[in-house]
C-alpha cells in the first residue's frame, strides 16, 4: 500500500479512516501470509492505532506498546508501508518496535508487561527537561497480569507524572486470558463491576475511563480525544475492547492458532513430544503436574491440561510466580515441569536460582525455543540459556540430540532427585536414543583422526554431519561427541580422549556455554580447544540459518578450520 502522510491521516474523514482500517488489514494479511509474524493481535488493533495515530501527534507524542508484536499498523502509518513487504527478514523491518528503524519507536519491547514502567520513565525524563509532548502506553489484557504493570503503578503517584494507559481488552494473550484481574476485566465489560474494583485503579492516581468499543472508530475517536484532554492534568487508563483477528473470520475463530503465523515449517515440533509424554507419564505418576505461563498451547500442553485438568495450571503472564509455584510443589511433593521459551525464562532467573536451585527442588524446566529463533530477532532469540544456567549450583542441563531423546529425558526425570532444566529448539526429527545416564556424552562417529568435535543439540549435531560428509570428500574426519549434558560435562571421556585437536558446537552465545565448560576440563593439558557459537552481540531478525551462518556457525569457517587442522596432523 501507499505511505500515507500524518497530515492526510488529520485531515480524514471517518468514512476515509474507515477504508484506510481496511487496506491496513489486507497489507498486514498478505505480508504476514507471505513473511509470517504476528497476525491475529495485529488485525485486533488496526482501529485503534489509526485513532491514536489521529488524535496524537506521533513521533513528537510517544507511543510505547506491550508487548510489541502489535505494532504493525503503527508501522505501516509511520512512514514504513514500502518496507512492510521485508517484514522479518534479514536486513528487512522488526516485528516489533525498533529505534534504529524510525522516530516512530521509542522504545523497543518484546516482553509483556514493560511498557507502563518505560512510559513513565519517557513521562518523568519529559517533565525533567521542561518538554511538553504526551506519552502513551498501550497494553494487552494479557499484559495486565504481569506484576510489572503493577510495579510501575505503584510509582505513578510517585513519580507525579501524567501518561496515557490504553488497556486493550481482547481477553487473550497467546492463549484465553487466565485469573483474577482478567475476572475483574470481564465484570467491568459486563457492567458487574463493583465500585471498588474501578476505584483500585482510581487509588493509584488513574482517571478510569472506559469500555469502549476499540473497533469502532465512531466511538473510539471521541473516547482518545477526551483522554487526551484529562491526560493534561492527571494519568488516564482508556479501557477498550477489541476483537483479535477482526476482520478475518477464521482469525477471529481461531486467535490461538492465528496469533503467530509460520510461513513455512519443515519438521516435527518438540513441544508436540513434550505434550505427549507428560501425558503418558501421568497417567502412572499422580505427582506430575504442568505449569505454563499463558502459553499452553504454543508450548504442546494442551493434551495434558485436558487429560489433567486439576494437576494443570495456565498462571498467565506470570513467569516469575510461575517458577516459585513450581519450586512450592515440589517441596511438598509434587513433580512439576515449568514449560517456557528460553527467552521468557530469562524473567524468572531470580527464582531459578534461589527458590528452585538454592533448595535443590525436582522442578523440570522444559525450555523450548532454545538457541536461535530467527524471524522475531533480539527479545526473543533464546540463545543465552546455557550461559545464565550453566553456574547455578544443583541444577543439571540436559540438550536432547532429537525428540527421542528428549522424550527419554523426559522419562528419566520423573524419578531424578533435583533441578533439571531440558532445553530444545522450535522443530526437529523423531530420531533414536540410546540409553542415558546423567552427565555421560554419547559417541556418533569414532575415527583414529586427531580431531573431535563436541556437538550439543540437534541442530549442532546436523551441522556437525554435513561438516564431515564435506571433510571426508576432502580427505579428512572426526570423531564426533553428542554432548548431551552441558551440566554436568562429561569429564571423565573429555579427559580420556587422546584427540589433540578440540571443537565445541552449540547453538548459544559462547560466553559461558558448552565451550567454557569444557575448556575448563581441559586447562593445562596443551590440548589447542576452538569453540563455535554466537558472538558477543545481539542477533538481530532472520532466517535461523541466515543468522546462524552469519553470527558464528557458519559452515564454511568450521570446515576451513577441521581442514587446517588435519593439515597440522
Amino acid at each position: 500500500m501507499r505511505e500515507i502522510s500524518d497530515g492526510e491521516l488529520k485531515e480524514a474523514s471517518l468514512c476515509q479512516l474507515k477504508e484506510l482500517c481496511e487496506q491496513l488489514r489486507e497489507e498486514i494479511f498478505r505480508t504476514v501470509s507471505r513473511r509470517g509474524g504476528h497476525l491475529a493481535s495485529n488485525l485486533g488493533v488496526v482501529e485503534l492505532t489509526v485513532g491514536l495515530h489521529k488524535v496524537f501527534d506521533f513521533p513528537r507524542d510517544k507511543i510505547v506498546f506491550d508487548v510489541g508484536h502489535q505494532c504493525y499498523a503503527h508501522k505501516l502509518l509511520s512512514g514504513r508501508a514500502e518496507q512492510f513487504s521485508t517484514l522479518r527478514t534479514r536486513g528487512g523491518i522488526s516485528g516489533f518496535p525498533k529505534r534504529r528503524e524510525s522516530e516512530y519507536d521509542c522504545y523497543e519491547t518484546g516482553h509483556a508487561g514493560t511498557a507502563v514502567s518505560a512510559a513513565l520513565g519517557i513521562a518523568k525524563a519529559r517533565d525533567l527537561k521542561g518538554e511538553g509532548f504526551e506519552v502513551v502506553a498501550l497494553v494487552g489484557d494479557g499484559s495486565f497480569n504481569n506484576g510489572l504493570i503493577y510495579e510501575a503503578l505503584n510509582s505513578l503517584k510517585i513519580l507525579k507524572t501524567r501518561v496515557l494507559i490504553v488497556l486493550n481488552d481482547n481477553g487473550m494473550s497467546i492463549s484465553p486470558t487466565v485469573g483474577g484481574t482478567h475476572e475483574i476485566l470481564n465484570e467491568m465489560k459486563d457492567g458487574a463491576a463493583p465500585a471498588t474494583d474501578i476505584a483500585l485503579f482510581e487509588r493509584y492516581g488513574l482517571r478510569y475511563m472506559g469500555i469502549y468499543n476499540g473497533n469502532d472508530l465512531q466511538e473510539l475517536l471521541p473516547a482518545l480525544e477526551q483522554a487526551k484532554d484529562v491526560l493534561r492534568t492527571q494519568s488516564v487508563l482508556l479501557h477498550v475492547t477489541t476483537r483479535k483477528g477482526q476482520g478475518y473470520a477464521f482469525c477471529e475463530q481461531e486467535p490461538e492458532r492465528t496469533h503467530g503465523v509460520s510461513p513455512n515449517g519443515t519438521g516435527t515440533e518438540y513441544s508436540a513430544a513434550l505434550g505427549e509424554e507428560l501425558k503418558e507419564m501421568a497417567k502412572a505418576d499422580r505427582r506430575i503436574v504442568a505449569v505454563s505461563a499463558a502459553m499452553t498451547d504454543s508450548l504442546g500442553l494442551r493434551p495434558f491440561f485436558e487429560a489433567f485438568p486439576e494437576r494443570a495450571f495456565d498462571v498467565g503472564i506470570c513467569e516469575e510466580h510461575a517458577c516459585v509455584l513450581c519450586a512450592a510443589l515440589a517441596e511438598e511433593g509434587m513433580r512439576p515441569y515449568y514449560a517456557i521459551y528460553s527467552t521468557f525464562l530469562q524473567r524468572a532467573f531470580d527464582e531459578v536460582i534461589h527458590d528452585v536451585c538454592g533448595q535443590n527442588l525436582p522442578v523440570t524446566f522444559c525450555i523450548d525455543r532454545a538457541g536461535v529463533t530467527g524471524a522475531d530477532g533480539e527479545t526473543h532469540q533464546g540463545v543465552f540459556d546455557l550461559s545464565y544456567l550453566t553456574p547455578i549450583p544443583n541444577l543439571t542441563i540436559a540438550v536432547p540430540k532429537n525428540i527421542a531423546e528428549l522424550r527419554a529425558m523426559l522419562r528419566m526425570s520423573a524419578d531424578f532427585g533435583g533441578p533439571l532444566a531440558i532445553r530444545y529448539p522450535r522443530e526437529g526429527t523423531e530420531g533414536a536414543c540410546s540409553g542415558i545416564e546423567i552427565g555421560r556424552f554419547e559417541i556418533l562417529h569414532s575415527t583414529t583422526s586427531d580431531i573431535i568435535i563436541y556437538a550439543c543439540g540437534e541442530r549442532c549435531l546436523s551441522l556437525a554431519e554435513r561438516i564431515r560428509t564435506a571433510a571426508q570428500q576432502k580427505g579428512a574426519d572426526f570423531t564426533l561427541v553428542n554432548a548431551r549434558f552441558v551440566k554436568p560435562v562429561d569429564t571423565k571421556m573429555i579427559l580420556s580422549r587422546p584427540e589433540t585437536h578440540v571443537i565445541t558446537l552449540e547453538d548459544n552465545v559462547l560466553t559461558g556455554g558448552l565451550g567454557d565448560a569444557i575448556a575448563r576440563v581441559l586447562r593445562g593439558s596443551g590440548k589447542c580447544l576452538r569453540a563455535f557459537g554466537y558472538r558477543d552481540t545481539f542477533l538481530p531478525h532472520g532466517s535461523a540459518a541466515e543468522l546462524a551462518g552469519e553470527f558464528g556457525l557458519n559452515f564454511d569457517e568450521i570446515l576451513s578450520y577441521i581442514l587446517d587442522c588435519h593439515a597440522c596432523g
